[in-house]
């Protein structure tokens, strides 16, 4: 029998597996370096794919910097708010359950405590097409800066609006 103490850590393990099944892990397609570093790894733009994790069939593909040298080597450095997004459908497209009118999909820490790049997908139902945008933010200030780009799913293929 589980003892409280038992039954909530149970809790938080199950939440945090969840949560690690939820926001799968970039696949790195490939990076260039933009600025030698003498010490530690150089500058670069890297390209990493992610997977919907809500619409099988939808890959989307983010360019931004990554910050090298000793701070970027031991993850204290800031990256530069930049990226740019392009969504393609990489295969059949399905939807298995009703998605939010506007949701946050991927997510990942950019410095060391305050700064995240985010991809946020919308549904676009009178054109029956998703949009996924990118941008950086802070926990007190973000960056208007941003990137747009769309996904036009088959009009055999409702998108169920939650």
């Amino acid at each position: 029998m589980l003892t409280t103490t038992s039954w909530r850590h149970a809790v938080v393990v199950a939440g945090c597996l969840a949560a690690t099944a939820a926001w799968a892990q970039p696949d790195t397609i490939g990076s260039v370096d933009t600025v030698f570093k003498f010490i530690g790894p150089d500058h670069k733009i890297v390209v990493e794919a992610y997977d919907d994790p809500l619409v099988k069939g939808v890959t989307c593909y983010v360019s931004r910097a990554r910050t090298g040298g000793v701070k970027g080597a031991l993850g204290l450095a800031e990256d530069r708010s930049e990226a740019s997004i392009a969504c393609v459908q990489a295969g059949p497209i399905s939807i298995e359950k009703p998605l939010k009118q506007q949701e946050e999909v991927f997510s990942e820490r950019t410095s060391l405590l305050f700064k995240r790049l985010r991809v946020v997908r919308m549904v676009d139902a009178a054109r029956n097409t998703l949009v996924y945008m990118t941008y950086s933010d802070k926990v007190i200030e973000g960056s208007p800066q941003n990137s747009v780009t769309a996904v036009a799913v088959p009009a055999s293929t409702v998108i169920p609006v939650k």
